[in-house]
């Protein structure tokens, strides 16, 4: 593995990490080459009123963890969701949410990524697919992104 490369797959960490969405979340990533994983512990304030979780969590999951599969490949400029179909197959209500994203494939001008979401028993509890392209931001700009240095 190249050190620039692990030293990009922290700074989305940490720039994931530092969003203020995530606040509400607290989730916990790792991103590798091609790949992120995402996990958040089931909170009562995610719940819709037949108590699981509303399938806007579920979705950031899936998105989540391909977008920053996708990321984890263009390491220059923020990359952007075009689009995300997802499928939501089972309620959750309690414990771990975990969603694994990869990269399915990818071209000069696209990349798409999958994800699927699981329950703490592992059981799938949904699955989706984005179209992630680069966009003209720069990373180095984004101050959550921080110094790939550190």
């Amino acid at each position: 593995m190249d050190r620039t490369e692990e030293l990009h797959w922290r700074s989305l960490e940490r720039m994931y990490l530092g969003s203020p969405i995530n606040t509400i979340y607290e989730p916990s990533i790792s991103v590798s080459h091609e790949s992120a994983e995402i996990s958040i512990q089931i909170q009562e304030r995610f719940f819709h009123a037949a108590g699981a979780i509303h399938g806007s969590v579920t979705w950031k999951m899936l998105d989540d963890a391909a977008f920053f599969a996708a990321a984890s490949v263009v390491d220059d400029v923020f990359v952007l969701t075009t689009s995300f179909t997802s499928y939501l197959t089972r309620p959750v209500s309690e414990g771990e949410l975990r969603s694994l994203g990869r990269i399915v494939n990818r071209n000069r001008s696209q990349i798409v990524a999958e994800a699927v979401a699981f329950n703490q028993d592992g059981r799938e509890v949904g699955r989706g697919s984005g179209i992630f392209v680069r966009s003209k931001q720069s990373l180095a700009e984004i101050p959550l992104y921080g110094s790939a240095e550190e």
